[in-house]
């Protein structure tokens, strides 16, 4: 991946287009995707998917709007104003998978925040031409559009270059090779998070148990190395879920996929008690967890995003409800949450004080100031009251 990165920078576009051409197919002049064929992309689309989008964009967007951080400003003392002002990022670059699975719905949850946020240079990129990704760029008028996957992308929202504005920060998942390159750039260019194999944790005490196989293997046909755990404190319901997975991976198109990530990395456990069950979750930190009433969630602390009772499954979450589906795995859900309108914005500080304000806290200032050695320092505050 290193030489990848240090290829793009070095090079710019014309690396960019030898790796798009070599790994993502390209077979344009470029990697940027003209506006029209984009809207073409769109008019392709059925009437069920564009419905689909627009459910989905007013529930993600009124969800982000929830989010944003508010400005305010107070008087905290005499001669004090403080507060904070809220502004966008300058550019911001969304990487959308299209590999096995291309995910569009990837494409609401980046950009929409960042319409949200004001960002005013939203950039997408995906490896594939994909009706519903290009079709989606249209629909929610997203400036631009590239065609690049793997590594090569991220190193040209990273350092920029002639064709791809250089972001302020790369958002969205991607496979191992864009993990790398996030992990590697961290520090150069802002990033969500370094996004791995995804899972699910639910905890049920009862339930229905085709309901719950369900949401286990949902969870499983994203990818062979995605894991879901159930945590129940009866046997039966344990029994009851396992046979029904059995039962309905036998009519699931992706079942390949699903057996190799519930035999491999998934587990149905009994637990002595749903307290218990929270602990273990706690300590598990998972992307996705399910709880069967809102009487758990104020145990819970760490989840990238909760979705509580029957009729909350991952998928509402993944796809329409609102809340964001790009969230921190692999434990990092004990540092932050999901992706939000939030991470397209900065909260910047603001002091005003007037002559009785300084003067007021000058003891502190000064003195503080000259136990660390920074004499300058207090200076600067004193100088202001110089006869």
């Amino acid at each position: 991946v290193r030489p990848i990165l240090e290829d793009v920078r070095k090079r710019g576009d014309k690396a960019l287009i030898e790796y798009a051409r070599k790994f993502d197919g390209l077979d344009r002049k470029t990697v940027d995707v003209p506006a029209v064929e984009r809207e073409a992309a769109a008019k392709r689309l059925s009437r069920e998917f564009k419905q689909a989008v627009k459910t989905a964009s007013t529930n993600i967007r009124a969800f982000a709007k929830l989010q944003l951080p508010q400005e305010r400003s107070e008087v905290v003392a005499p001669g004090i104003r403080l507060g904070q002002v809220v502004r966008p990022l300058d550019t911001v670059a969304a990487y959308i998978p299209s590999g096995r699975y291309p995910l569009p719905s990837t494409l609401l949850m980046t950009a929409i925040p960042a319409q949200v946020a004001g960002v005013p240079t939203i950039c997408a990129c995906t490896p594939r031409v994909v009706d519903e990704i290009f079709g989606c760029a249209h629909l929610l008028g997203i400036p631009h559009l590239f065609q690049m996957g793997g590594a090569h992308a991220i190193a040209a929202f990273a350092y920029g270059t002639k064709t791809v504005p250089q972001a302020d920060r790369i958002v969205g998942p991607g496979n191992i090779y864009v993990a790398a390159a996030k992990k590697l750039l961290a520090g150069e260019v802002g990033i969500d998070f370094i996004a791995g194999p995804t899972e699910i944790l639910l905890i049920a005490e009862d339930g229905n148990p085709r309901h719950l196989a369900a949401d286990m293997l949902a969870q499983a046909e994203h990818d062979t190395d995605a894991s879901a755990i159930l945590l129940t404190t009866s046997r039966t319901l344990a029994e009851a879920v396992a046979a029904e997975i059995e039962v309905q991976w036998q009519t699931l198109p992706t079942a390949e996929t699903a057996r190799v990530a519930i035999n491999r990395n998934s587990a149905i456990l009994i637990v002595e008690s749903l307290d218990q069950a929270v602990e273990l979750s706690n300590a598990f930190a998972p992307e996705h967890l399910s709880i069967p009433s809102r009487s758990l969630l104020k145990k819970v602390r760490h989840a990238g995003s909760v979705f509580v009772g029957p009729y909350s499954p991952e998928a509402g979450g993944d796809y329409a409800s609102g809340p964001n589906h790009v969230l921190p795995t692999n434990g990092a859900a004990r540092q932050r949450g999901g992706l939000s309108a939030a991470d397209f914005v900065k909260v910047i500080s603001v002091q005003e004080l007037n002559r009785n304000g300084l003067q007021n806290i000058l003891p502190a200032v000064t003195n503080l100031a000259r136990a660390e050695g920074l004499e300058a320092h207090a200076r600067s505050a004193e100088v202001r009251f110089d006869a």
